[in-house]
């Protein structure tokens, strides 16, 4: 993809252009610095009606509704929504298990697709981005600005960030929720390979600063079939030990381990209001990321 001085390879013109068809938009209010298209805390002077409020002295008195006043013999003031821009802040795990891939994509590229679009349909927009790339510790951390210019660092890191190393997800995501006060849409794109313990609580402190969340859950066909025919080492990608066994006799365990993490996972993410997407990276990243635009513009129009 080539645009504005930018060539990627986890970029499409094609994709772009049909995503930027669907704004991207916050199921929150958020508290940005300029007006932009998403709902903000605070009342304004958008056309979309919020309530009635009674009349207080020093009220605009264009702001009155008289129609009101003459059913009532009361004074009201109509309060609208007021929009703004949002921070979109992308947190990528780069740890070594996301570069794991059995069809030629590994799920470190499927990553970077997802992430490297979604930061471009954020700025075309108007809205500020960041982006954390996490292993041991922050690989990379660039705060959220929404001019254009930036975007070409953004895509830079994510070129360039490699998979390697434990999964440190939970401590970053917790230290993230202290060291981001400013209300953002908070999007965490990752296989998840931690306990949903911790990251419940994570999700419970980004919500309970009231951000927006969203999580992609990447798998590898190989990771969900799990079906190997004959004896197999498998590598621990994040430096573990390496383990030569016949797969026929711990499929069972595997499947009943890996269907009891992803029912731990559902429960989660329903209680912390998650936005939560479990996504087999053989599938088109493109389709993912309508699917997602598509809900949360529905979600909007809803209420």
């Amino acid at each position: 993809m080539s645009s504005g001085g930018w060539s990627r390879s986890f970029l499409e013109a094609a994709a772009l252009s049909r995503l930027s068809a669907v704004p991207l938009l916050s199921r929150s209010a958020m508290q940005g610095s300029v007006s932009g298209r998403h709902p903000s805390p605070h009342r304004g002077s958008s056309v979309e009606f919020a309530e009635y409020r009674k009349y207080v002295p020093g009220d605009d008195l264009r702001r009155v509704d008289w129609r009101a006043y003459g059913r009532t013999d009361r004074y009201y003031v109509k309060e609208f929504e007021a929009d703004t821009n949002l921070r979109c802040c992308l947190v990528v795990d780069t740890s070594g298990s996301m570069g794991f891939g059995s069809q030629g994509q590994t799920k470190i590229e499927y990553a970077r697709q997802l992430a490297g679009t979604l930061a471009y349909l954020a700025v075309q927009q108007g809205d500020a981005v960041g982006l954390a790339c996490v292993a041991n510790g922050k690989v990379a951390d660039i705060p959220a600005r929404r001019n254009p210019a930036h975007l070409s660092v953004v895509f830079e890191v994510l070129e360039s960030t490699a998979s390697d190393g434990e999964t440190q997800l939970v401590p970053i995501l917790h230290e993230l929720a202290e060291s981001n006060r400013q209300r953002a849409l908070i999007v965490v794109i990752s296989d998840c390979f931690v306990d949903p313990e911790e990251l419940h609580g994570c999700f419970e402190h980004l919500r309970f600063r009231k951000h927006d969340l969203a999580l992609f859950q990447l798998f590898d066909p190989a990771e969900l079939a799990f079906n190997f025919q004959r004896p197999v080492r498998f590598l621990d990608m994040e430096g573990g030990a390496a383990v030569f066994t016949d797969p026929t006799e711990i499929a069972d365990r595997y499947h009943r381990a890996r269907v009891a993490h992803a029912e731990a996972m559902d429960q989660f993410v329903l209680e912390s209001a998650v936005d939560f997407r479990r996504v087999d990276i053989s599938e088109s990243y493109e389709k993912v990321l309508m699917d997602f635009l598509v809900g949360r513009h529905q979600l909007r129009g809803a209420k």
